[in-house]
């Protein structure tokens, strides 16, 4: 039994679709390499779709923010010790202590910027504020995504042109 190759000579290629086994017919080299006859297909642009965005699933926006959200929170914390630890690395928190110091004068009694700026604190805001920050862009977004359906029904939804470049 003889191969397809063999069956269309050397310089054919065989190109099958689907599960079928059978051999099909020769495609031509400028074909199979991807060039058609300016006859066959007109020369135009790049191909257009109109799209238009009718419903946001609030369930999938839901989901998506808060896991975009806690991304967020995590880089605040972190943001904020290393923040933290470049100022103090740098000594301002010493230099501002010590010049507070100086204008409240030695009868004030003594003054400690790390009881109010210390790292612990510091970051235990920073934490709080990213709790926060994950609950209300959670709400706001899925909050967002009923106003658009709602918006959407009465006018339409957001229209789209895709281009295939």
């Amino acid at each position: 039994m003889s191969t397809p190759e063999q069956a269309y000579g050397s310089g054919a290629r065989t190109f099958t679709s689907g599960p079928s086994t059978a051999p099909s017919r020769p495609v031509s080299e400028s074909a199979a390499r991807g060039q058609t006859s300016t006859a066959a297909r007109p020369i135009s642009g790049p191909r257009k779709v109109r799209l238009t965005v009718a419903r946001v699933d609030p369930w999938s926006a839901m989901k998506l923010s808060f896991l975009l959200s806690v991304a967020i929170g995590i880089a605040l914390v972190v943001m904020t010790a290393v923040l933290w630890m470049i100022l103090d690395g740098m000594g301002v928190f010493a230099d501002v202590d010590r010049t507070i110091g100086e204008i409240m004068g030695s009868d004030a009694g003594t003054f400690n910027l790390m009881d109010y700026l210390g790292f612990g604190r510091v970051l235990s805001l920073a934490t709080v504020i990213a709790v926060i920050d994950v609950f209300l862009l959670t709400a706001l977004a899925t909050l967002g995504a009923f106003l658009y359906n709602v918006c959407s029904s009465l006018v339409g939804g957001v229209h789209l042109t895709l281009t295939d470049d």
